[in-house]
Formats: C-alpha cells, structure tokens, sequence
C-alpha cells in the first residue's frame, strides 16, 4: 500500500471516487494506485500530485525495505 499517498488523500478529507472524478480515472483504478498494485502514468501522476498538493516524487513509492539476512556455508 502506498501510504504516503492515502495519507495525503485523508489529510485533504478527499475519497477516493472524489480524487478519480477530479482527474478523470475510474475509482477502481484509483483504488489500485493507492493500494500499489497499479502504477499510474506519468500524466495521471502529476494529476494526483497536483490534486493533493504533495510536492514530492516519493508519493507514489511503497519505501518497505526488507533486507535479507542469508547465511552462506563456507
């Protein structure tokens, strides 16, 4: 899930069908970017971005990390 940009959609008190209507998507597709399992093109991007009046690129990045810690036999 890309909090950052649900966060952001909360903070502005918008929905999610309020933010696809305001930049002519479908909720679905919305619900998809938000949930990280769609990344939106570049256009549509700059049009969240701009929507919720976030500045920053890394909206859109899910920034879990996860390191793996893997023994090796030697």
């Amino acid at each position: 899930m890309r909090k950052k940009l649900k966060k952001q959609r909360l903070k502005k008190e918008l929905t999610q069908m309020e933010i696809a209507n305001l930049i002519g998507i479908k909720r679905a597709t919305y619900t998809n970017i938000e949930l990280g399992n769609k990344n939106p093109s570049f256009n549509v991007a700059a049009k969240i971005k701009g929507v919720l009046g976030y500045q920053d690129d890394d909206i859109f990045l899910d920034v879990t990390c996860r390191k793996d810690t893997e023994k090796t036999s030697t």
